[in-house]
């Protein structure tokens, strides 16, 4: 009887090994489930309806005449920055362009500090024209520029057409040539190149009830007409509003206005910012979009001369936000408050679809997280020196982000409001070297005191990088689920680290090359945030500091903050396990000695425990006594 041949060698780890910790089975199991919130989505895209159309009404809107208003502003007062003469002069300007139709022009001065110019007094002029209704619909333009240019496009061009369309209901004697169902407010911002300060004054003083507001910006560039529907926060206009503005822009020009692709709206709903002036007006719930023909960035404003105004675009927009006025007059209430949603073409898809299928997303890794950490616990693989080293550079990382802010607070970093900075100007893009050296230097101090306890001082096994690897993928789950309870659309930028990130241990054995680009892999989410703000904004190479401005001047709140800290952490110790840099928490007899000053603050918390726990026994004594 012939001899049995030698059995081959196992060529794949078995399941459940210290090589393959992670079950391939749950993960691609639990990812079916996320093929039914899929199927919800694809039935919920719907076409939106826009509102009933007014009584036909001839356009009355005078391109040529709006023309030369525009030019006539750009040319008399060039420098409008807030604050400045020409800012008066222009205010006065408008003031002249409707006395004589019978509108009354109500002044809101304010004090505010302007990026870049230090604190100014600004100045919003308010027409209301009344309606049948106390509800109000609201047209906006900023009347200022930044000061390096006559601002002919942006924005005479919107000042002109709403001149024009504040015209259309004055008349000769205080006579009203047509009386709105609404009550109509036309608002001259101040401020709107920088922040757009007049429109979020206006947004949290004004005491009407805004059912609908438009904002006229930059309407007269050679561009394609565009709706810009973002705001501050994570939601736009109804979809039957910006449905009802689309379609007055195609019956003037033809064609349907551009909006951002689906992957650009995903991360205005995941980063929520604009420049625009509906940011400040849908922060506060009221349904409000932009009509402009400029990109994201305000075009340049040494170039933005009246020779080159586009005469056809304003006489088309101007027609296009008359009747989108007369339309909302007439059934504003049928498409009410704002809504979250991405327009693919002239669909939606909406919010909750999204949120859901994000949502879902995120289960695979959840549920493979705690499996590979029930695991652990079966095969009595210690966890606490990973989630101890873990601390460690989770505080580093906290000190990084307080020295920042104790920065931001005594004043190293330019001090701004909290709104969207102008990309082309200090502070958004002005680098503090100074402040950002004493930075470094503070960051490597703390380094430092944390590294002693973080690299290797010998082997270290297999189990206690799967320990590591286990602790950081338990701590990406707290982040992201502190992600799901502030915006659930930032999970995008999360997504990718979580599932690349995972797969970590599986490729442990692999060449360098293969564990680096599983590693890149989930920094996709950051850098998606850092090129849509590179190319969108034009801020290039300035955006890491543009971002950290935001930061400093209390824009990116505190608790987005703290969650970055958290993934930084995590991402770190992510990086040591690939490069094979890692170690676990050292024990007691490992560390090394204490500092002087790490001693003296041990020593302190000593005695005042002392002291309380002797203070808390003597009134035990005295009560028993």
């Amino acid at each position: 009887m012939a001899a049995l041949p030698p059995r081959s060698s196992r060529r794949r780890p078995r399941r459940g090994s210290l090589e393959r910790p992670v079950s391939g089975r749950l993960y691609r199991g639990t990812w079916l489930l996320v093929g039914i919130p899929l199927l919800a989505a694809a039935f919920s895209v719907h076409k939106p309806a826009p509102l009933p159309p007014p009584p036909a009404l001839p356009a009355s809107f005078d391109g040529p005449s709006a023309v030369t208003l525009a030019s006539d502003l750009a040319r008399l007062y060039p420098d409008r920055a807030p604050g400045s003469a020409g800012a008066a002069g222009a205010a006065q300007w408008f003031r002249d362009q409707l006395a004589p139709y019978g509108l009354h022009i109500a002044p809101d001065r304010f004090s505010a500090k302007v990026p870049g110019l230090g604190e100014r007094t600004l100045v919003n002029q308010v027409v209301t024209v009344p309606g049948r209704s106390p509800d109000e619909i609201v047209l906006l333009a900023h009347r200022d520029d930044d000061g390096t240019g006559p601002g002919a496009n942006n924005n005479a061009s919107g000042i002109a057409a709403l001149v024009q369309l504040a015209r259309s209901y004055g008349g000769a004697g205080g006579a009203r040539a047509v009386t709105p169902q609404h009550t109509l407010v036309f608002v001259a911002t101040d401020g709107g190149a920088f922040g757009d300060l007049g429109a979020q004054r206006f947004a949290e003083n004004h005491a009407g009830h805004i059912v609908a507001a438009v904002v006229l910006d930059s309407i007269a560039g050679h561009g394609r007409p565009r709706l810009v529907l973002i705001g501050n926060e994570p939601r736009l206009a109804s979809p039957g509003f910006v449905e009802t503005a689309a379609q007055r822009v195609i019956e003037q020009t033809g064609r349907r206005p551009e909006h951002p692709d689906g992957l650009s709206q995903l991360v205005d709903l995941g980063f929520p910012f604009t420049l625009h002036e509906q940011g400040p007006m849908l922060a506060q719930g009221i349904p409000a979009l932009t009509l402009t023909t400029g990109r994201e960035r305000p075009p340049n404003a040494f170039t933005d001369q009246p020779g080159r105004l586009d005469g056809v675009r304003l006489a088309e927009l101007g027609r296009a936000s008359q009747e989108l006025l007369r339309w909302l007059d007439s059934g504003a209430e049928l498409a009410p408050g704002t809504a979250r949603y991405v327009y693919f073409g002239p669909r939606v898809l909406p919010g909750w679809a999204i949120e859901l299928v994000l949502l879902a997303a995120l289960l695979p890794f959840l549920l493979s997280a705690v499996d590979l950490f029930a695991r652990c616990r079966r095969r009595h693989i210690p966890l606490t020196p990973a989630l101890r080293s873990y601390r460690s550079r989770a505080g580093f990382w906290l000190w990084a982000a307080v020295v920042f802010e104790l920065f931001a607070l005594i004043g190293v970093w330019p001090s701004a409001p909290a709104v969207p900075l102008p990309p082309g100007s200090a502070p958004g893009t002005s680098w503090p070297v100074v402040g950002l050296l004493a930075l470094g230097f503070l960051v490597v101090v703390g380094w430092l005191v944390a590294r002693p306890r973080l690299v290797p001082r010998g082997p270290v096994s297999a189990t206690e990088e799967l320990a590591g690897t286990t602790a950081a993928l338990l701590a990406l789950a707290v982040v992201a689920l502190l992600v799901v309870a502030t915006n659930p659309f930032a999970l995008i930028f999360l997504l990718p680290s979580l599932h690349a990130w995972l797969w970590l241990p599986h490729v442990r054995p692999r060449p360098i090359w293969t564990r680096l680009a599983v590693l890149v892999a989930g920094f996709l989410g950051p850098a998606l945030l850092l090129a849509s703000f590179a190319t969108r904004y034009g801020l290039g190479l300035d955006t890491p500091w543009y971002l950290a401005e935001l930061t400093a001047t209390g824009y990116i709140r505190l608790p987005v903050l703290a969650i970055a800290v958290g993934w930084l952490a995590s991402a770190a110790q992510m990086s040591a396990l690939t490069v094979g840099r890692y170690a676990p928490y050292p024990s007691a007899r490992q560390r090394p000695p204490r500092g002087p000053l790490r001693e003296a603050v041990r020593r302190t918390v000593l005695t005042v425990r002392a002291a309380r726990r002797q203070s808390t026994g003597s009134e035990r004594k005295a009560l028993e006594g």
